[in-house]
């Protein structure tokens, strides 16, 4: 079974790769729960980053209380961000950049970020993951619709391994609340 074939419903409704209990301001917090656990609610403060979000570029790092800037290189980083914790296995960072169009998944049944990607996690092999762990974007292939809406299609992923729009697919990322997220998954 493919990635893509568990989560094709999702997709079709708007989201990215299987769901996510969090939202922008709900994913530090989600982020924090082990997958065994039940999601974190949508209620009280945010928590730390995950430990391992830290090892990603210091230009990839979250921006604490700063906005991030609203720009093509940005959003890349926070794609590539994904990409390496989704190859890390590494549900907070996923959780973290995925949140918004993951919660619209929840929505609409799928479970929560930190319960459904541990099925993702098993779906990818490890050839693919030992890529992902290093996969650039490469520029010339994003296609920006306006700074605040930015195509990452399965093209310009760069890595050692093969996708397959079946098994990884295409993107988009939207500024909200001062950073990049997925919001959409085509």
């Amino acid at each position: 079974m493919k990635t893509r074939t568990l989560v094709s419903a999702a997709v079709s409704a708007g989201v990215v790769l299987v769901a996510c209990a969090c939202g922008p301001e709900e994913a530090k917090e989600d982020a924090g729960a082990k997958p065994s656990q039940p999601s974190a609610s949508a209620s009280g403060p945010s928590a730390a980053p995950s430990a391992s979000a830290g090892a990603e570029t210091p230009s990839a790092a979250p921006t604490g209380n700063r906005p991030a800037p609203m720009t093509k290189e940005r959003a890349i980083q926070r794609y590539e961000q994904y990409l390496h914790g989704l190859g890390r296995e590494d549900i907070g960072t996923v959780c973290e950049v995925a949140g918004p169009g993951a919660k619209k998944a929840q929505d609409q049944g799928f479970g929560p970020c930190t319960s459904t990607y541990v099925i993702v996690f098993q779906m990818i092999s490890a050839e693919q993951k030992k890529a992902l762990q290093t996969a650039t974007v490469d520029p010339q292939r994003v296609t920006v619709r306006t700074l605040d809406k930015i195509e990452m299609p399965l093209e310009a992923v760069r890595s050692s391994a093969t996708f397959t729009e079946s098994d990884l697919g295409s993107y988009t990322l939207e500024y909200l609340e001062n950073d990049y997220y997925i919001t959409d998954g085509q």
